[in-house]
């Protein structure tokens, strides 16, 4: 009988079976490898992440800055240079450093004096006079006529009347039964328009995204309207957005549970109901 005795140089040869589950030096450099390639990746998220709110918070800055400059340097383009050398204050600015400055926004602050002044003249009697004679004369021109007097209308009923023009928000289905759009209500339908339809109609303006500014006059049964419980300028912001932008539903947890489509409620009835939750929460 032989006894085979291995010594300790001997040990440092011996290798694993076949089959073994131990990790060899590549399984290991492997491993090692992964995470390094993950913790790479999480970083590039983490600067995607900061670089989108960078752009979140600066993009917003940016363009309202750019549009009021713009806004600036066109009216002080046109008024400025219609100002008397005696009453422009670059002049004497000038005078006293040595070089013109250019104030910004004086162009502005004239334009908004001058709009103020026009405005107190005509509630005097000369001023009511020289309305009505100015009008007179702009009446009697075939295309400015209809021009001055749309734009006229237009801006009586946005400005004067600004309870009744675009005061609610509201779902209306457009084109299709089942396709529902956000419109706004700009009063209730009169004349021709009613007395040809039975139906009580509300004049709704459905406006086109990403421009509101366009959009189409729709005469639509009171009764086929949802109103919104959101803003005027909520509803605006979703319709440019594209829906992007969503407002949170405000409304109580029990008009929340309670859907309006295919509900036997009638347009008052939903109307004094939203009204309440509003006044509940306020």
């Amino acid at each position: 009988m032989r006894v085979c005795v291995a010594d300790d140089k001997d040990d440092d040869k011996l290798t694993d079976p076949p089959g073994s589950n131990s990790p060899g030096p590549s399984d290991a450099d492997s491993a090692e490898h992964e995470e390094k390639r993950k913790k790479a990746l999480s970083f590039s998220g983490r600067l995607r992440a900061y670089f989108l709110a960078g752009i979140l918070v600066t993009a917003p800055l940016a363009i309202t800055f750019a549009l009021a400059s713009w806004l600036i340097e066109f009216v002080d383009s046109r008024i400025v240079p219609m100002i008397p050398l005696r009453y422009n204050p670059d002049v004497y600015l000038k005078e006293y450093l040595g070089y013109e400055i250019g104030i910004p926004g004086l162009g502005l602050i004239v334009l908004l004096v001058f709009i103020t002044l026009v405005g107190a003249m005509t509630a005097g009697l000369l001023g009511r006079f020289v309305i009505r004679f100015g009008e007179n004369l702009l009446n009697r021109m075939p295309v400015i006529r209809s021009v001055y007097g749309a734009s006229k209308q237009i801006l009586e009923t946005v400005l004067r009347q600004q309870s009744s023009a675009f005061r609610q928000a509201v779902l209306v289905e457009y084109p299709r039964r089942g396709i529902w759009a956000v419109g706004f209500i700009t009063g209730r339908t009169e004349g021709e328009v009613q007395n040809l339809i039975s139906d009580d109609l509300i004049n709704i303006f459905l406006p086109t995204t990403p421009n509101p500014t366009s959009g189409f006059l729709l005469f639509v049964p009171k009764e086929d309207l949802i109103l919104l419980d959101m803003s005027v300028e909520e509803a605006i912001k979703m319709v440019i957005s594209g829906g992007i932008v969503t407002p949170p539903d405000r409304r109580s947890a029990k008009l929340k549970g309670k859907p309006v489509t295919g509900s036997q409620e009638t347009w008052e009835e939903r109307w004094q109901e939203s009204a309440a939750d509003r006044t509940d929460r306020d």
